[in-house]
């Protein structure tokens, strides 16, 4: 069993990013995503939890930012990148609130995952698992 190395660098691309002129110009995602490779990465929902399991952050930039982190943290244990994302789906509880800090957000993924956007959807959730959380993420992402 190989290893592989965290960031990829010297790898073709495995994902291949569609944003067909029929469809409005993406912002913070792509349309559709093709992907070809041997590893199929099932990420599970990831809130702003700490190490002892208690959601931090009290406003929803500072909850997305460990979030994601987390989620990332999960996809390099296995052996995957942020440009390795297919999908992401995220679950907002205030979805208005989500629109209105949607580019602070944009800038919080840039600066953890880059800018090669997976297929992404926004979901408004009555409540997520843990009551505290505000926004949850999950996703797929696709090894060589």
């Amino acid at each position: 069993m190989t290893t592989h190395h965290p960031h990829h660098a010297h790898r073709p691309h495995q994902l291949h990013r569609l944003n067909p002129a029929e469809l409005s110009p993406p912002s913070g995602f792509s349309h559709a995503v093709t992907a070809t490779g041997s590893q199929l990465v099932f990420l599970a929902g990831q809130t702003a939890l700490d190490t002892e399991g208690k959601v931090v952050g009290d406003t929803l930039p500072a909850q997305f930012e460990k979030a994601l982190g987390n989620l990332l943290t999960a996809l390099h244990a296995a052996g995957g990148a942020p440009s390795d994302l297919a999908r992401v789906t995220v679950y907002a509880t205030d979805v208005a609130d989500y629109r209105a800090h949607a580019p602070e957000l944009g800038r919080i993924w840039s600066r953890l995952a880059g800018r090669d956007y997976p297929a992404m959807a926004v979901i408004g959730a009555v409540r997520l698992w843990d009551e505290r959380a505000l926004v949850e993420l999950d996703g797929v992402a696709v090894l060589p």
